[in-house]
């Protein structure tokens, strides 16, 4: 589980071109954003996202209702997460379907949610300018409604969760 700001800012990406041509693309300096929540099960590709303009505590916690009403009866998730304020606030609420399981410090690459920001930002919102904020929200919907659950199994593989799964 993890957060992710979209904005006009954008990324650049290398792209295709002719040698020895220079291919342009678009830099915003504008300063909009949106925030893109996600959590996601690597073995299957199952996923859970929000947009929301922020973050903190509240919104962590709408978060957390919203996946614990995505669960079936019986079933526990276990988020994977780092120690963002917001995460480790003791007034957050966490649901009894849903366990934090806090990453170490300074750790992103044990997170599979972060690869799949940088793929989405290297195959969906990079060289791109956003009008407007609405544009930015749409974008980043539009970018979250394009994964595919293999697409999530593969950029989220995570090997030390399916030796874990394996003990």
């Amino acid at each position: 589980m993890d957060e992710a700001r979209v904005g006009q800012q954008g990324t650049l990406t290398r792209v295709w071109a002719r040698t020895g041509s220079r291919p342009a693309a678009v830099r915003q300096t504008e300063y909009e954003w949106v925030y893109l929540w996600a959590a996601v099960e690597p073995a299957t590709g199952r996923s859970v996202g929000m947009i929301t303009p922020g973050v903190d505590t509240a919104l962590m916690g709408t978060f957390l209702a919203g996946l614990s009403g995505t669960l079936a009866p019986g079933e526990h998730a276990v988020l994977a997460l780092d120690n963002a304020g917001w995460h480790t606030a003791k007034c957050l609420a966490v649901p009894e379907n849903v366990s934090l399981l806090f990453l170490p410090p300074y750790s992103p690459e044990l997170d599979p949610v972060e690869r799949l920001w940088q793929w989405l930002r290297a195959h969906r919102l990079s060289n791109r300018a956003f009008a407007d904020y609405d544009d930015l929200l749409r974008g980043a919907a539009a970018a979250w409604d394009s994964l595919h659950e293999a697409t999530i199994r593969s950029v989220c593989a995570c090997s030390w969760a399916e030796r874990a799964l394996q003990a």
